[in-house]
C-alpha cells in the first residue's frame, strides 16, 4: 500500500511539523545522531525522514494510529513501533550548568489525560496531569519538562516532585504566586493587615508579569500540538507526548 504523505514534499513537513525544510532536516539529523536510524531485526519500511514526519503528524493532529498509519502506507502496529522508537529520541536534553546571566521561568499547565493512574480531576474539572515547564527567559527555549503528576497537585508541590527543581538550582527562577515556599522569584503579595502594595512593589510586580508572560507564550505554542489537549497515551508516554518542546526550540533557533 502506498502512502499519501511523504517527507520528500516540503509542504507536508511544514504542515505537520511546523518546521521549514531546513529545520526539519536538522531534526532528522538530531534523531540520526541519537541512534534513530539503527536497524535491529527487520529493516524499517519507512525512511527516517518519513518516520519523523509520522511522529509529528500523530502528535500535531492527535489522530489515532489507526488513522495515521494508512497515510504513510503502513500498518497500525508498524506505526506504533515507530512512535515508541522515536519518542524518547526527541526528548529535551538535560539542561547544562546555567551561565551566570541565566534566568529561568517556570510554570505548569494541565494536560487532559485518559490514564487515571497519573491523572486527577483538576481545576478544569477534567482528569489531567500537571507537567512543569522551564524556559530560558532570554532565549525563550524550553530547557526542561518535569515528569507528569496528577492535575490536583498544586504547582508548589509539583515543582519539587517533578524533578525540575534540580534544573533550576544555581539560576534565579521566576514563577507566579502559586510557588510560595520554593525560594523562587514570585510577585509581592499583601501581608496580613496590609491594604495596598507600595508603589515600588506594584512596579516590580508589573515587570514580573511582563517577564513571566514568556512562559505563557511558550505553553500556548506547545498546545498547538493537539495531543496535549486530549492525550490517549499511558504512563511515560504522556511525558514523551510533549515533543513540541523540541520542535518549538528548533523553530526559535531557525
Amino acid at each position: 500500500m502506498r502512502g499519501v504523505i511523504s517527507a520528500d514534499d516540503p509542504k507536508w513537513t511544514e504542515l505537520f511539523s511546523a518546521l521549514t525544510a531546513v529545520q526539519f532536516a536538522r531534526l532528522v539529523a538530531l534523531v540520526r545522531r541519537r541512534g534513530g536510524d539503527v536497524q535491529r531485526g527487520w529493516p524499517w519500511r519507512l525512511s527516517l525522514e518519513n518516520r519523523g514526519l509520522l511522529a509529528a503528524t500523530y502528535w500535531r493532529t492527535n489522530l489515532t494510529l489507526r488513522q495515521v498509519a494508512p497515510l504513510f502506507g503502513i500498518s497500525k502496529s508498524a506505526a506504533d513501533r515507530i512512535l515508541d522508537h522515536l519518542a524518547p529520541l526527541l526528548a529535551i536534553s538535560p539542561a547544562r550548568r546555567p551561565r551566570k546571566d541565566t534566568v529561568y521561568i517556570v510554570d505548569g499547565s494541565l494536560v487532559p489525560t485518559r490514564d487515571r493512574t497519573i491523572a486527577a480531576s483538576g481545576k478544569n474539572y477534567r482528569y489531567s496531569t500537571n507537567p512543569q515547564v522551564v524556559i530560558d527567559a532570554n532565549s525563550r527555549l524550553v530547557v526542561a519538562i518535569g515528569l507528569p503528576l496528577p492535575g490536583s497537585r498544586n504547582d508548589c508541590r509539583a515543582f519539587t516532585e517533578s524533578g525540575v527543581d534540580r534544573v533550576c538550582r544555581g539560576a534565579p527562577t521566576i514563577a507566579d504566586g502559586g510557588y510560595q515556599g520554593t525560594g523562587l522569584l514570585i510577585p509581592h503579595r499583601k501581608r496580613r493587615g496590609q491594604r495596598h502594595l507600595s508603589p515600588q512593589q506594584e512596579a516590580e510586580n508589573a515587570v514580573h508579569r511582563q517577564a513571566r508572560a514568556r512562559v505563557e507564550h511558550a505553553l500556548s505554542r506547545l498546545k498547538n500540538w493537539k495531543i496535549l489537549r486530549d492525550c490517549r497515551l499511558e504512563g511515560n508516554g504522556v511525558h514523551q507526548a510533549i515533543p513540541g518542546a523540541r520542535l518549538h526550540n528548533l523553530a526559535l533557533t531557525g
